[in-house]
């Protein structure tokens, strides 16, 4: 199976809160379920950006309401679940997603969290578990 790692508190987000579009600056012909992958490291002003970022998609009525977690309560450096990749677009106006915000996104379906996660190391782009 195919990885990706992403940034948390965004994995978090894909798996919890709706985030159907992961971001990125390149385009891939992936499709399929892949395994997400938490990235080991998360700054405070990351997980302020994403709260700040989802409040005002939740204020515009974009997105639905949802509990944000505590910092202490996502997981990192670890395998956190699966979702599917149906495809891959490019930005453009209008977006398809309140989440699209990069130069290409990876339209997620059928996100599913584990458990409880499986800690391993990371890369980048894709890899295999």
């Amino acid at each position: 199976m195919l990885a990706l790692s992403i940034k948390q508190p965004w994995a978090w987000a894909i798996l919890y809160a709706g985030k159907d579009v992961e971001n990125r600056n390149w385009a891939t012909d992936v499709r399929g379920t892949i395994a997400i992958h938490a990235s080991k490291k998360m700054e405070d002003w990351e997980f302020t950006e994403f709260v700040n970022f989802s409040r005002g998609l939740i204020a515009e009525n974009q997105i639905e309401p949802f509990l944000f977690p505590s910092k202490s309560e996502i997981a990192l450096g670890s395998i956190v679940g699966t979702a599917e990749i149906i495809d891959c677009v490019k930005f453009s106006v209008p977006v398809i997603s309140p989440w699209m915000c990069g130069d290409y996104g990876f339209v997620l379906q059928n996100p599913k969290p584990l458990i409880e996660p499986i800690p391993c190391r990371g890369a980048l782009g894709f890899w295999k578990v």
